[in-house]
């Protein structure tokens, strides 16, 4: 049986939760999961976990208060939608919620069953309307992954992390080989199937923490945490392999087109010493690899690796 929709309220008032969960009960449309914490630390944590529907939030938690709760939860990305509780009535309170995120905004003395049951469904009508939103403005529309602007982001997140704990990641650009001539041969609909066919098999072998992006055109970018320059070669062998043993396949053309890719690869710290400057050295590295013959791997420090196995 599926679980109901869960509904956290975040509030150092025990009352408060029996109030809620009353009304909670006398909800006309699909029930909902009532879930509490009572104090900031227990209701970030379980905020930010994103195991949540909708999030009720109080305005006084003790020493620090609804809004810098709001603010941090936006700071970290979370997602759910956040409607602000609060004993006042003052205006200033009501324009801050709104500007820190929060979807809407109640006044505890003013709140019905109905006016509750109101505000909980519109915020995840919004909730779901932001997510699609999220998805068209970070993801690539062919192909699902994740597009250069959100990369881009990614990165320098990424960047900033590595230096804060001195761990290394790499940087993968590759390039589908001789895609033109693709284009040009079988028509634009067998090159999107070809772009989708090489980005989901990307996807399928990096590991979870790992990000992969349609850089733009036939050019993907791989984004490779905790892993040198070493590393990210041998990963990448194992991919050319992949791609070898598994060609696009087209079955309603009858076609089956092979795909190879050219790519190149740098690491931070070991070749640059800023985002913009490890996208150029990998970027110069995919060059390099393209001058050599294609089907073929580039490291920033110029080393050529042939692919395990040739198309």
């Amino acid at each position: 049986m599926a679980r109901l929709p869960r509904l956290l309220l975040i509030d150092d008032d025990r009352l408060q939760h029996r109030i809620v969960q009353q009304m909670v009960k006398h909800f006309r449309g699909a029930p909902l999961e009532l879930e509490s914490a009572e104090t900031y630390a227990a209701g970030l944590k379980k905020l930010l976990g994103g195991q949540y529907a909708v999030c009720l939030l109080d305005y006084r938690l003790g020493e620090r208060d609804g809004l810098a709760l709001l603010r941090e939860a936006q700071a970290a990305r979370c997602e759910t939608p956040v409607i602000f509780l609060t004993a006042e009535t003052s205006e200033e309170v009501d324009v801050a919620a709104l500007e820190a995120g929060a979807s809407d905004y109640l006044v505890k003395n003013e709140i019905t069953p109905r006016l509750l049951e109101r505000a909980i469904r519109y915020a995840l009508k919004l909730g779901l309307t932001l997510s699609q939103l999220r998805q068209l403005a970070t993801h690539d529309e062919l192909t699902g992954i994740i597009n250069r602007r959100e990369f881009q982001r990614v990165l320098d997140e990424e960047w900033r992390r590595a230096q804060r704990f001195q761990h290394p990641f790499a940087l993968v650009i590759a390039d589908l080989d001789h895609f033109k001539l693709i284009n040009d041969t079988h028509g634009h609909q067998v090159g999107d199937e070809v772009l989708w066919h090489v980005a989901s098999l990307l996807a399928g072998q990096v590991r979870t923490v790992d990000r992969v992006a349609r850089h733009g055109g036939e050019e993907f970018a791989l984004l490779m945490v905790e892993t040198d320059r070493k590393q990210a070669v041998e990963a990448l062998k194992r991919l050319y392999a992949l791609l070898a043993e598994t060609p696009c396949v087209i079955a309603e053309k009858n076609l089956t087109i092979p795909v190879t890719l050219s790519a190149g690869v740098a690491a931070m710290p070991s070749d640059a010493g800023s985002p913009a400057e490890l996208l150029a050295k990998a970027d110069k590295a995919l060059y390099a690899a393209k001058k050599a013959g294609r089907n073929r791997i580039v490291t920033a420090d110029g080393k050529v690796v042939r692919p395990v196995v040739e198309t």
